[in-house]
């Protein structure tokens, strides 16, 4: 049985810019951050924030995008493996939004690479512990 069950996504934000010369050189890099907010009743949300730019120019080509889920867990689940859950569940959908918005703008579809969340290490601030 699943330890998440994603209820609704959203794009909060969406920042695109694509100012390089036709023929010019990309080298893409990219920075996110995750982290989970808790509410009543074993639900919870999950905040993906990512930027794709070209680290030569990154002022002339990068997407930066906010998306949010809502996730329903399992009473009892560590916060940790909620957050990791969370992450997976989610990230298929900011993934093939990039690579969708990047296409329909006429250049080379950016292709997220995979994040290996399992081995990495989860920094945890209870704001308001329950």
């Amino acid at each position: 049985m699943p330890i998440v069950s994603l209820k609704g996504y959203k794009v909060d934000k969406l920042d695109f810019v694509a100012l390089l010369e036709n023929g010019t050189q990309v080298k893409l890099a990219h920075k996110y951050q995750y982290n989970v907010q808790y509410a009543k009743n074993n639900v919870c949300k999950g905040e993906f924030d990512i930027e794709v730019y070209d680290s030569n120019n990154p002022d002339k080509f990068k997407i930066h995008v906010v998306m949010s889920g809502i996730f329903a867990f399992n009473e009892g689940e560590k916060k940790e493996r909620i957050h990791t859950e969370t992450f997976k569940g989610l990230f298929p959908y900011l993934k093939a939004f990039v690579t969708t918005v990047t296409a329909n703008c006429g250049i080379p579809p950016i292709i997220i690479p995979d994040i290996d969340i399992d081995n990495q290490e989860i920094y945890r601030i209870d704001n308001n512990p329950q």
